[in-house]
């Protein structure tokens, strides 16, 4: 499965069986967790069978069952951690589900002081991943019109339309797409128009949009 087939078989998935993940799974996962953090400055972590911060009451009432296995996603203090917690994030998320797992952000509903997680006192843990082997694979959920997520004028280039499939296949707190993209020749921005972790969010879809874009046929226009 290649990075584009993860983006689009990748749907949130929040009940998990018991079977055991493959070491050699777990492997790579955290072969590429250290590559990220060497690359980006964060401290993720692989936790595995631990099932204690999706135990309590608010993993019951975020439906959660039978997680036992998550990526914290812990990171040096200040302004920009969240959106590269997401953009990072969601590109170990995208490697585990090319290992044939299932996946979920998870912002809210778990127990943050029963994870195993180490968080130093600079540092700030933002949200969790969890992974397993789901019981379904999880649905697609209703997307907005492109047309209501993006401005640009004239013709749509390709890399762009692709760029924006992608972004619209993103994971978003509560489905509520709050992110705009706007084309300016072949400057691309993207920001948040509001919401709850709107920030993990914006980066969570600018990888999917550069993943699908290309590096090679835009560049990112800056605040």
């Amino acid at each position: 499965m290649d990075i584009i087939e993860a983006i689009k078989a990748r749907h949130s998935v929040r009940a998990y069986t018991d079977r055991v993940i493959n070491p050699d799974i777990i492997t790579e996962l955290k072969k590429e967790s250290a590559a990220i953090n060497a690359e980006s400055g964060l401290h993720m972590q692989i936790i595995e069978n631990e099932p204690k911060a999706f135990g309590g009451l608010m993993s019951r009432y975020g439906k959660f069952e039978n997680v036992r296995n998550y990526i914290a996603v812990v990171g040096r203090k200040g302004k920009d951690l969240d959106e590269k917690a997401g953009y990072f994030g969601e590109r170990l998320l995208l490697k585990a589900v090319q290992l044939g797992l299932d996946t979920c952000w998870v912002a809210l509903t778990f127990s943050r002081g029963k994870s195993r997680c180490t968080v130093s006192d600079n540092e700030k843990l933002v949200c969790v991943i969890a992974f397993g082997y789901g019981r379904t694979h999880g649905a697609a959920h209703k997307s907005r019109p492109v047309d209501s997520l993006c401005t640009f004028s004239g013709k749509m280039p390709e890399w762009f339309d692709r760029g924006m499939q992608a972004a619209m296949l993103a994971p978003t707190a509560v489905n509520q797409q709050k992110f705009m993209f706007s084309l300016n020749g072949n400057r691309v921005k993207a920001v948040s128009t509001g919401g709850f972790y709107s920030k993990v969010d914006l980066g969570i879809v600018k990888y999917h949009f550069e993943t699908a874009a290309g590096k090679e046929n835009f560049d990112w226009e800056q605040d």
